[in-house]
């Protein structure tokens, strides 16, 4: 997490004093930059797929009078993993809706400690994700999709992985809040510093 906007290239403003603490920082903050930034491609490449997709169905039924049957399925298998995959990056980097004006009126204390209770309920929502879409996948993992000839299950998969996302980014700002790092920089936008 850094102290300028999401994405930029700029490493965070680390406390001195710690530096075995501030080097594993660093390599998990790269190692889950990298995977955010590779779910992000994955997720437009699969927004991207779905658009071509559909636009294959709509040519093939209105123009050659013939709609392949598989489309539509796919669609749907590909719109799970773009939204997933989309939605724990949304996570990582704060750009989920949000009700912060109660952050900006409280002192630095309370402003982390709102910040941790939100940090945990995503991290028990991704994990009820995990739970759940692991349970669903057994459960329709015997079950074939017609069309595309896989195990139902296999819908369930970006739930499991959009989970274990959120769960990864959701510690990943706890444990750099416990750790002192500036994980809330964009609170301390009045100068009050935590």
């Amino acid at each position: 997490m850094t102290g300028s906007t999401p994405g930029s290239a700029e490493t965070p403003a680390l406390p001195s004093g710690r530096s075995g603490l501030t080097g594993f920082w660093l390599r998990a903050e790269r190692f889950l930059s990298g995977l955010a930034r590779l779910a992000l491609w994955v997720s437009g490449a699969g927004l991207t797929l779905m658009t071509i997709v559909i636009f294959w169905q709509v040519f093939s039924r209105y123009v050659l009078n013939r709609s392949p049957s598989w489309t539509e399925s796919f669609s749907v298998l590909l719109m799970g993993w773009f939204i997933f995959l989309g939605a724990a990056v949304g996570v990582r980097e704060r750009t989920h809706l949000g009700f912060d004006v109660l952050l900006y009126v409280l002192p630095a204390s309370a402003k982390a400690v709102l910040r941790s209770i939100s940090d945990l309920v995503v991290l028990a929502f991704g994990g009820g994700m995990i739970i759940y879409g692991i349970q669903l996948a057994k459960l329709t993992w015997n079950t074939v999709m017609p069309s595309l000839a896989l195990p139902g299950g296999v819908s369930f998969l970006p739930v499991i992985l959009g989970g274990a996302l959120v769960c990864l980014f959701s510690l990943e700002r706890l444990a750099g809040r416990f750790a002192g790092l500036p994980v809330d920089a964009d609170i301390y936008a009045t100068g009050e510093e935590p």
